[in-house]
């Protein structure tokens, strides 16, 4: 949708050139100098396309964290240190491998206790992240504390 506005305005300002060199023709009273003015505009030639600029390091600033989510692992699995009997809003999780997570979407969830409970928690296509609990339908939205 944005190249028709551009095209319109290259096309304008080719035609608004050619105008100005008819007008420059038309000034000449000597009808062979007049003749070979009107020669020398040339009818129908696309103006030169843009090359595109080199990519410079300011362009690029900031997807170093795209590179980065990129090489990590779609998915961890640890286990819930300690007694697991589900969730509320706000809570924190805390694994054995040490990380510590936030419940962040205000879901709630009722578990069986069970004792070192095994979780995955995986990225979906958006970036979020998303705790599931093995043996459950339960998944909360959660974002790493610690």
């Amino acid at each position: 949708m944005k190249a028709l506005p551009l095209s319109l305005l290259l096309l304008s300002a080719t035609a608004l050139a050619d105008d100005a060199s008819i007008m420059k023709c038309r000034t000449l009273a000597d009808t062979a100098a007049r003749l070979a003015c009107y020669d020398a505009i040339q009818v129908g030639v696309k103006p030169a396309v843009a090359t595109a600029a080199p990519v410079r390091k300011e362009e690029n600033f900031g997807m170093e964290v795209k590179k980065q989510r990129e090489a990590e692992p779609k998915s961890i699995t640890s286990t819930v240190a300690g007694e697991f009997q589900g969730w509320g809003p706000g809570s924190q999780i805390r694994l054995a491998n040490g990380q510590v997570w936030r419940i962040i979407d205000g879901s709630e969830a009722v578990l069986p206790r069970t004792r070192d409970a095994k979780v995955t928690i995986e990225r979906n296509l958006f970036g979020t992240l998303f705790l599931k609990v093995d043996g459950t339908n339960s998944s909360a939205k959660v974002r790493r504390v610690q």
